[in-house]
């Protein structure tokens, strides 16, 4: 079958649309018309490294089940679906309600730019091409997913809206709701004010909570405070911010959220953070240093946090609960843009422009 994607076609190159052949789904497959696809952080920071060529990304794709396999059971063509990330469905974490920590790896089964057998399902002019992204590769009008990253979900909910809840809502607001699990009135700290950072600020408010939110950007600050942040801090414009959240937190905030990944925003987060805080890290980073008699002393607790320790068949219905009682307005953080205008959505994204840029088809 004859279809379009978004081809990087070399590490740090732009998305280029091309005409692709994709494959028939394999009995354990779900081919999917795409109808919706965010633009991820991930994304646009793996295709600068990404060492396949060339390479098919996307991992926030919503849209319309065209075809399954003859082993899949949970959705049928004509379905609206949003996809999510991909898990193995059997391995003990998995099997505990825990399939972020799935014990494949999320390189064998997400990150690996093809399926476990080598093959991609995607192919130009006969030579392969990279793709299966998060079990879906959605920068292209079809992608092939899985029925573990496969969530149906109402025909009468917009793409639009569906396509940020497979990562990066997902992600932000999980990581409050699932992992954090914060008290009524108990306070939130969110540095960094992304589409990760900003759904953590909709799901904290929704749960009652005092948000500080962090950010050098003015407009991701403003957008903050209109999604009920008590204060938007700008990093730059303070001679501390770890004193700065204390004071407004009253001697320290009850939970942090870093979502930068630099090493010296998650020492800040440390220190604002009161006795027996936690922190929950969730910006993609390489190394940091804290000092440890603070955490000791202090009772400190520090939590990785992947897709916010959700499962996508149990969350994303959840998400879209909360944006029917209009506890999520998911709708504040979206800049639409066509699939041809990918690369204007990518670079609107890098440079603070757009907080959650979403693709659409015809």
């Amino acid at each position: 079958m004859r279809i379009q994607a978004a081809l990087v076609e070399s590490p740090g190159g732009p998305f280029t649309i091309r005409d692709l052949d994709i494959e028939a789904p394999r009995p354990d497959e779900i081919l999917v018309r795409i109808t919706a696809a965010g633009i991820c952080h991930t994304d646009l920071s793996t295709r600068q490294i990404w060492p396949r060529s060339p390479m098919v990304f996307g991992h926030e794709g919503a849209g319309v089940v065209a075809a399954v396999g003859a082993a899949v059971t949970t959705v049928a063509p004509g379905d609206s679906v949003c996809l999510s990330y991909r898990s193995c469905g059997t391995c003990g974490q998995c099997l505990s309600g825990h399939s972020a920590y799935c014990e494949r790896g999320i390189n064998a089964l997400n990150a690996s730019g093809s399926r476990t057998d080598g093959s991609t399902g995607l192919s130009h002019a006969g030579a392969q091409v990279f793709g299966n992204f998060f079990g879906q590769s959605s920068f292209a009008t079809h992608a092939l997913a899985y029925e573990s990253n496969t969530v149906k979900i109402p025909a009468d909910f917009s793409p639009v809206l569906a396509a940020p809840l497979g990562c990066g809502v997902q992600t932000g607001a999980g990581t409050v709701l699932n992992v954090l699990r914060p008290s009524e009135g108990s306070s939130v700290a969110v540095f960094g004010a992304g589409g990760v950072g900003l759904s953590a600020v909709m799901a904290a408010v929704a749960e009652g909570c005092t948000v500080i939110a962090v950010d050098p950007v003015a407009s991701r600050r403003t957008v903050a405070e209109e999604l009920g942040a008590t204060a938007a801090l700008d990093p730059t414009a303070v001679d501390d911010v770890a004193t700065a959240v204390r004071d407004l937190t009253g001697g320290g905030t009850h939970h942090a959220i870093d979502t930068t990944g630099q090493p010296a925003v998650v020492s800040q987060a440390i220190a604002a953070l009161r006795q027996r805080g936690t922190l929950a890290l969730v910006g993609i980073g390489a190394r940091a240093e804290f000092d440890i008699m603070t955490v000791l002393t202090k009772g400190i607790r520090i939590r990785g946090v992947i897709e916010g320790d959700a499962v996508p068949a149990e969350f994303i219905p959840r998400l879209i609960g909360l944006h029917r009682q209009g506890k999520l307005p998911v709708e504040k953080l979206i800049t639409e843009f066509r699939f041809e205008d990918i690369e204007a959505a990518a670079q609107a994204a890098s440079a603070g422009r757009a907080i959650k840029p979403v693709l659409t088809f015809d």
